[in-house]
């Protein structure tokens, strides 16, 4: 990525989720902190009100704002195929969020950007929209309101059991969706197949989370239990 790119990118950053430490920006660049001292003088250089903040990080001007947004062909590539991908393979609102989303950037492409549009490029297949997209929405609800779910799950073995769930988080495998969320039953991190969901409602009375229950935790649970089956 060229330099300039970069301080492109950092300056995107510090205006989405000031303040932000120049280790935070460092781990989210793949920079040294180093270079990110260095980045912020380059910036200031350029006339970018940046300054930090003593004890909680670098901020911009109130007021500031970038010109408009100018993308390579290779993003915009990469932004039409994953538009595309959220139209294919998510649920019914998500698609039709995606397919307006498609329709905005059509109305504002010009030249290749457009060709990609209208020729059809990169035409992810859609699935056959079953249960389970409808399944897919009142998931990702259920995610941002940070609700509980009561879901008839159908196991690999075939058994169908009935369980309390607090959804975190929803993984793609190609073809396939997980549910990763917290078990109340097993009192543990569960992943669940969209596609074995037999039925899902909301949970009455479900009780509190344990403490240190997060999406982190989740994530970090993951990546041990994915060593452990690496060194076995």
């Amino acid at each position: 990525m060229r330099k300039s790119d970069r301080l492109f990118q950092m300056t995107n950053l510090i205006r989405s989720r000031q303040p932000l430490f120049a280790r935070t920006l460092a781990e989210e660049m793949g920079l040294s902190v180093r270079t990110i001292y260095r980045y912020i003088d380059d910036l200031s250089a350029a006339g970018i009100p940046v300054y930090y903040d003593d004890g909680q990080g670098y901020r911009l001007l109130d007021g500031f704002e970038l010109p408009p947004l100018a993308v390579t062909q290779e993003e915009f590539d990469a932004l039409v195929t994953g538009v595309k991908l959220v139209r294919s393979w998510t649920g019914a609102r998500m698609s039709e969020a995606a397919a307006s989303l498609l329709h905005k950037m059509e109305a504002t492409a010009r030249g290749p950007a457009l060709d990609l549009l209208f020729e059809n490029v990169i035409s992810p297949v859609m699935f056959e929209r079953t249960v389970e997209a409808g399944y897919w929405d009142s998931v990702k609800d259920a995610i941002r309101q940070g609700t509980a779910l009561q879901i008839n799950y159908r196991d690999g073995q075939q058994q169908l059991t009935e369980r309390m769930v607090h959804p975190l988080n929803l993984s793609f495998w190609g073809s396939k969706w997980t549910l990763g969320a917290w078990c109340h039953q097993r009192h543990d991190y569960r992943d669940f197949r969209l596609d074995r969901i037999e039925a899902l409602q909301a949970a009455e009375d479900a009780p509190p989370l344990p403490p240190g229950v997060t999406l982190a935790a989740y994530l970090r649970s993951i990546s041990q239990k994915e060593a452990g089956t690496a060194a076995s």
